[in-house]
């Protein structure tokens, strides 16, 4: 395929490609943020005061916590531009800047969701496969690092490609278009960028978190210290956590690597034709899983309630009715900090 054609002659048709206008997509995208705005706010601020209070003990899971909580709530404060976006059957009419900014906050807060949510998910493994050893290294200090690389690399990430990437890939003017990253046919670059996004933000954590649930539900049910509810418990909340992941970003990135590669694969001389009218097709299921990725900001409060209030009693009660040796003391207190800064 010859790439430098391809995208001449797709550039040619920037406004043709896609036709967006007034639809019922509208309407259904800007109840979905809708929700999500409201349910959103109300779930982070309910449980930001018992998150500060567990980053105060000095708690690891309350500092990963506190920063998904922070990243929420700066997504969830650009989310009425979105409500508006869609509200005005997709015109921006608010400047090339502010759409990037906007977007540039939509997708950070993804990312660092996605990355956050691997570090608990690594922790909680740690923790419960090694729990004397990584009861000297679990520190707050090391949770706080963590959360700052994750926002590091993430927000570095993005802005190196809007200070390299056009403006206009992401705010589309073209014959008063005026549409906020929705810019169609794609770009070799932004297809490229798609990819590295769907491998490194949704395929490698993806798999960090099975590994790391998969160890956990084999250490525990190896475990005479949990009861058979305790166990289902914990089983529930790592299928559930799992299960939260999969929901908000498999079907956005599914989509996102599906239009690349069909990209890729359009030749010359259907490009303008076949590919476009796959992107039509498209448009509305891919603004959709778009949508239902913003559902992480509700989703990650519903988390902290699971995590705080899962096994934690069963472990306790378990504790509380069998006498141990020294050494099996040892490993209750490691249990113990399961229960606080894990379960």
């Amino acid at each position: 395929m010859n790439v430098t054609m391809q995208t001449t002659t797709a550039n040619s048709s920037k406004d043709v490609c896609v036709q967006i206008g007034e639809s019922l997509i509208s309407d259904v995208l800007m109840s979905v943020y809708i929700l999500a705005f409201i349910f959103g706010l109300a779930f982070n601020l309910l449980t930001l005061g018992p998150i500060i209070q567990q980053v105060r003990r000095q708690n690891v899971l309350g500092i990963f916590l506190l920063s998904l909580s922070f990243s929420d709530l700066l997504f969830i404060f650009t989310m009425p531009l979105w409500i508006n976006y869609y509200k005005q059957d997709h015109q921006w009419k608010l400047g090339v800047l502010s759409c990037s900014i906007v977007g540039f906050f939509y997708y950070s807060n993804m990312y660092i969701s996605i990355f956050l949510l691997c570090c608990i998910s690594v922790d909680r493994c740690l923790v419960v496969t090694y729990p004397l050893h990584s009861k000297t290294h679990r520190t707050s200090i090391y949770a706080w690092l963590q959360c700052l690389g994750v926002y590091a690399i993430v927000v570095l990430l993005h802005a190196l490609v809007l200070y390299n990437d056009d403006l206009k890939d992401a705010h589309d003017d073209v014959n008063g278009n005026d549409r906020c990253y929705e810019t169609f046919p794609l770009t070799d670059k932004i297809v490229l960028f798609n990819l590295i996004r769907v491998g490194l933000g949704f395929v490698l954590p993806l798999l960090i978190l099975a590994f790391s649930y998969w160890k956990i539900l084999a250490t525990v049910g190896q475990s005479p210290g949990l009861s058979a509810q305790a166990k289902r418990k914990v089983r529930l909340l790592s299928f559930g956590v799992i299960g939260i992941f999969s929901f908000c970003f498999a079907p956005y990135h599914i989509l996102l690597l599906v239009r690349s590669l069909v990209f890729y694969t359009s030749t010359n001389t259907d490009f303008n034709s076949s590919y476009c009218q796959f992107e039509q097709k498209m448009h509305f299921f891919f603004s959709c899983t778009l949508a239902l990725s913003s559902l992480n900001c509700v989703v990650d409060p519903v988390l902290y309630v699971l995590v705080s209030n899962g096994v934690q009693n069963d472990v306790k009660s378990c504790c509380s009715r069998q006498t141990r040796s020294q050494t099996e003391d040892c490993v209750l207190t490691a249990q113990r900090d399961i229960k606080n800064n894990l379960i």
